[in-house]
């Protein structure tokens, strides 16, 4: 059953101009985005300094306290589609994320299509990981498209992240999941279908392991792994399934399904009661993994 605080946020989300209308504005929507995180409240951290890495923008963020008790840093991936959003609009959530972890948090500005595509933002990530001291533990985050940025970059990367925190990771390019078409979530598929027509470059990309990790004979490389779903999500299935496979390939993996939510709500702890406490779940996980 939705939980009222989602069921809410479908009905508002109902009212917009889907992104696969032709007459959605992809520039007009962007720059909403940020104008509306500009207006979220957010958390002091110690500092939050925009500097490049490996080539490529990022936003480091030190959390109030002594970093040192638990060094590390973690590289966090936004979600959006592949397409919306960048490191204005998660600049609250990942301001959360470094207090509630007490670990650095780097925010990375990866290049988003239609402008430039696939292999763009997996390229970015894996730039930004390169760069990173080898001494310093690594953790790697993200959110929806982002969760599925963090795990390609990890694997190709083997050996080099300490752990992985996923939250409702988008990682099936061919919508193959019966959760696509729940009534809850009536529609999705080609709001989904949209995202990956702008990412693909070509149709074969779309059974590439580096942009549908699921096809990865690698998973078995990976470290401690969180995996989070919503109920009532059309990604549910797909993050599920990536939770039997590590579990299968001997990969320490722990999933966790947050029972009325849909899609999203963990950028929005003020409209989502369960958004906060994702937050410290995913902070504990890493923390754990820190030690």
């Amino acid at each position: 059953m939705l939980h009222p605080q989602a069921r809410a946020a479908l009905e508002r989300t109902a009212a917009e101009t889907p992104v696969h209308h032709p007459d959605f504005d992809l520039a007009v929507d962007r720059a909403a985005s940020r104008e509306a995180a500009l207006a979220e409240p957010r958390e002091d951290v110690a500092s939050a300094t925009d500097e490049v890495v490996g080539g490529v923008p990022c936003r480091r963020y030190v959390p109030l306290g002594d970093p040192s008790v638990l060094p590390g840093v973690v590289v966090h991936l936004h979600g959006g589609g592949f397409v919306l959003n960048d490191v204005e609009v998660h600049d609250a959530v990942c301001r959360l994320l470094a207090n509630r972890s007490g670990l650095e948090v780097l925010s990375v500005d990866y290049r988003r299509p239609p402008e430039d595509r696939f292999p763009a933002a997996v390229d970015d990530a894996c730039a930004v990981v390169a760069a990173l001291d080898p001494a310093v533990p690594l953790f790697l985050h993200g959110d929806s498209a982002g969760a599925n940025l963090a795990l390609v970059a990890a694997l190709k990367n083997p050996g080099r992240a300490t752990a992985l925190g996923l939250i409702y990771p988008f990682l099936d390019p061919r919508g193959d999941h019966p959760s696509y078409d729940e009534p809850e979530v009536a529609g999705s598929r080609a709001v989904m279908g949209w995202f990956w027509d702008q990412y693909a470059t070509t149709d074969a990309d779309r059974d590439h392991p580096d942009m549908a990790p699921l096809r990865s004979d690698a998973l078995g490389t990976l470290p401690p792994t969180l995996v989070v779903t919503a109920e009532h999500d059309p990604l549910r299935d797909e993050g599920e399934e990536l939770v039997v496979r590590l579990a299968d390939a001997g990969v320490s993996v722990v999933g966790s399904r947050y029972l009325g939510q849909t899609h999203g709500f963990w950028r929005h702890p003020a409209v989502f009661d369960a958004a906060e406490p994702l937050t410290g779940q995913v902070a504990a996980f890493l923390r754990q993994h820190a030690r």
